[in-house]
């Protein structure tokens, strides 16, 4: 996995964009101090370098000793992000409440109570107005100690308003809170571990939810409320593989912004997750026709002008977006389209790098992976998978075993007789070891085990023998949750069959009724 820089300031500067960078000369150079002319330089040098070398900074910082650069960095830091607060302000709904809360504590300080109170009434019409109820409580303290110093005839009753109003938004608050928790909860527990594993851990993530779910959580009005429920169980139901209710969340999820379409700007980051969520709902319910229908609806969303003027919309759309296009290809056998788009993929997540985490990449490098395999280009296949293998994070181990699985069944299609042995041993410890084993691996691994004792005529019935056993298994989720990371019902049918397992998955998209048309297949 490709690491990131390590100094920030070399990362902050690293993340601009072209207006930002010319922003940010016109914001500094109005001060024509000595220290502003020395940051200008070396803002300028950092921008140049392709990789942070301290060394080379200071040889290029004529005169600067280490302790001064360090202050000099700190410095700039400071003003790089005053520069963006200003450019960026009209675009984030928050700076602007943070702005208008300043205004009103310096009207407040300088004893201006009116207009402080003017300044409140509109941050808190901009903050019910667009759901930001977070922001009522630190505003409404505020206006609490303005009541306080100064008396008015209307005294009484403003008290009683400003207690209802700070009681409303504490509960509205609390509810959110607790909501967002479970949440992020759920969707940490499935970074860590992916899909329960058996009945156990199943009981123990339905008990944590059930306990963890706020009483009357299911009647919220708000919009915060609503999605962070939506998100609690469409994780919920993603760890427990109920890919129908995942499918249900998710679409709820969606549908919420589209009923509220003013919180597509507020919340665009929580909008593109729910798209994403959609569409691997789709995915795992093979539903082709819809998963092209939200793919496109989704690359529609992703071109306009909210998303293409903000980096990180920009790259979140992007992972999902190829994401899905390679999940389609998956799933349809089309891995002639597939491979075409990978070079394109390959480019923008290296120009994307920086703004990349190590799941995001994990996730579509199995996915890749996964497409070479179908296309039975196996040691490209295993060149990617040995990037996963040899991370030592400790996220997604259930991808870690899968692809040490993968990585083994690529082996064995190269016929690499001299690793089997050594390499089956491994990868039945490891998945042994972090708990990923169910009777479909065991039964996999006895037989790859053996297999090299049998000719090529011998082979067929023991496929036959092993896809009877694992067909017999169908209707035991924890039995095949490995269906979710590698298709081993269409690998053993390839077997049987004596043809390509792509062939074989693309026969099962076009005798499917939500397949589509020749003509709509590049999704």
């Amino acid at each position: 996995m490709p690491k990131k820089p390590s100094d920030i300031l070399f990362q902050l500067i690293r993340s601009l964009e072209k207006a930002e960078k010319r922003h940010f000369k016109l914001y500094i150079t109005r001060s024509s101090g000595n220290e502003d002319l020395k940051i200008i330089k070396l803002f300028d040098i950092l921008d140049k370098m392709s990789t942070y070398d301290e060394a080379v900074l200071l040889k290029k910082m004529k005169n600067v000793t280490k302790p001064q650069l360090a202050n000099l960095k700190s410095h700039l830091y400071k003003e790089v992000l005053a520069s963006l607060r200003l450019l960026k302000s009209n675009d984030s709904l928050d700076l602007q409440l943070n702005e208008l809360f300043d205004t009103a504590h310096i009207l407040y300080k300088k004893g201006l109570f009116f207009q402080s109170l003017r300044a409140i009434d509109k941050a808190k019409e901009v903050a019910r107005n667009n759901q930001k109820y977070f922001f009522l409580p630190l505003i409404l303290s505020l206006e609490k100690r303005i009541e306080a110093l100064n008396v008015t005839d209307t005294f009484k009753s403003r008290i009683e308003a400003l207690s209802e109003e700070a009681n409303e938004a504490n509960q509205k608050v609390d509810m959110i809170t607790r909501l967002s928790n479970l949440s992020l909860q759920m969707y940490g527990f499935f970074i860590a571990n992916g899909h329960a594993r058996n009945e156990e851990e199943e009981n123990k993530v339905k008990k944590f939810f059930r306990q963890s779910l706020p009483t009357g959580s299911a009647e919220q009005k708000g919009f915060y409320e609503r999605l962070y429920y939506y998100q609690s169980y469409t994780w919920y139901a993603f760890i427990r593989q109920d890919f129908l209710m995942y499918y249900r969340y998710a679409q709820k999820w969606v549908d919420l912004f589209k009923e509220m379409p003013n919180m597509q700007r507020v919340e665009t980051g929580h909008f593109i997750r729910g798209y994403h969520s959609l569409l691997n709902a789709h995915f795992d319910l093979r539903n082709y026709r819809e998963l092209s229908r939200v793919l496109k609806e989704f690359e529609a969303f992703s071109q306009t002008k909210r998303v293409q003027d903000n980096e990180n919309f920009t790259v979140q759309s992007f992972v999902y977006i190829a994401s899905a296009k390679i999940n389609f290809y998956n799933i349809t056998g089309l891995c002639e389209q597939g491979l075409k788009v990978i070079p394109e993929i390959e480019q923008k997540l290296k120009e994307y790098e920086l703004f990349l985490d190590k799941h995001r990449i994990m996730v579509i490098t199995y996915k890749i992976a996964m497409l070479y395999y179908l296309s039975g280009d196996y040691s490209t296949s295993i060149d990617y998978l040995q990037r996963i293998i040899n991370d030592s994070s400790d996220l997604r181990t259930d991808l870690q075993c899968y692809s040490r699985l993968m990585h083994l069944l690529a082996h064995y299609e190269l016929g690499n007789l001299e690793l089997m042995d050594s390499l089956t041993r491994s990868v039945f410890r490891y998945m042994s070891r972090m708990k990923n084993l169910t009777v479909i691996e065991e039964e996999m691994f006895r037989f790859l085990r053996n297999s090299f004792k049998f000719s090529t005529r011998q082979l067929r019935p023991e496929f036959e023998n092993f896809l009877q056993k694992v067909k017999h298994l169908e209707g035991d989720r924890f039995q095949t949750r490995s269906f979710a990371y590698l298709d081993i019902i269409s690998w053993l049918e390839s077997k049987v069959e004596g043809r390509p397992m792509r062939d074989v998955i693309h026969d099962k998209y076009k005798k499917s009724k939500r397949s589509l048309d020749p003509s709509e297949e590049t999704p």
